[in-house]
């Protein structure tokens, strides 16, 4: 339940920071969609491990393919997705004030 509740919220900021890129058309939004998207990968390799989707990536077995795609995504999304979004705001701060 968790997962799909994650997933939707994942999925929205996914949708949000498309939408911002096409909007603003800034290296702070693509950055913000980067790390979106890797977040995105994230809640696939959860799907594909829950399913037992694509099984020689060994979803959930340590030292595989499967954990290092998991867990470099989740590295860079944590990090790409709020330096993106702060940087923005902190930009438009700038710009309006």
């Amino acid at each position: 339940m968790s997962l799909i509740a994650i997933g939707a919220l994942i999925c929205a900021a996914f949708v949000l920071s498309v939408v911002a890129l096409v909007e603003e058309r800034t290296a702070w939004s693509l950055v913000q969609l980067l790390g979106a998207l890797c977040l995105m990968i994230v809640v696939f390799a959860h799907v594909a491990e829950a399913f037992s989707l694509l099984p020689r990536m060994g979803w959930g077995l340590p030292d595989s393919a499967g954990h290092y795609v998991d867990l470099v995504s989740a590295i860079a999304g944590l990090i790409l997705f709020p330096v993106g979004f702060l940087a923005r705001r902190f930009a438009r701060r700038t710009l309006f004030h």
